[in-house]
């Protein structure tokens, strides 16, 4: 029997490294932005890492969880049914209903938040979140088919 993605990402022994290689995964994305754009990406990623070192860890490990419960729709279907592709394949031709799944729990998140600073910086931010998220698709199958396949 199949696994899901929780069994197969979110075990003990896994956990911890996918979690390292998904902050590896925002840092090379990050270090990729271009343009005046990605000028003002880098300089607000550099500020909270110089701010609360620690904290983009602590936060994807904190999101890990509905992460991949929102990824595991689109792994069960290309598991189903591989239509010849590689994972990462897969999760490039669903690039944009896959951003719109996992920014779905930032957008939930940012709604329930009290802190109204906040959310009006995560309202300015979130037109450009779907480009950057479908953009970073190609690392995050690597990363996902990377932990997933058996050993």
């Amino acid at each position: 029997m199949p696994q899901t993605l929780s069994e197969i990402l979110l075990q003990p022994g896994k956990r911890p490294l996918v979690v390292t290689d998904c902050e590896k995964l925002i840092d090379e994305e990050v270090a990729s932005k271009s343009g005046f754009t990605g000028m003002a990406v880098k300089a607000a990623y550099a500020m909270v890492k110089a701010l609360k070192p620690g904290m983009i860890h602590d936060s994807v490990d904190h999101l890990m969880d509905d992460f991949v419960a929102r990824l595991q729709p689109f792994y069960a279907d290309h598991q189903a049914n591989p239509g010849g592709k590689t994972l990462p394949d897969a999760f490039v031709a669903r690039s944009g209903e896959i951003a719109d799944a996992l920014l779905g729990i930032t957008d939930e998140r940012a709604a329930r938040s009290k802190n109204g600073t906040l959310k009006k910086a995560y309202e300015k931010l979130r037109p450009q979140g779907r480009k950057h998220v479908e953009e970073a698709m190609p690392r995050l199958g690597r990363l996902i088919d990377k932990h997933a396949r058996p050993a």
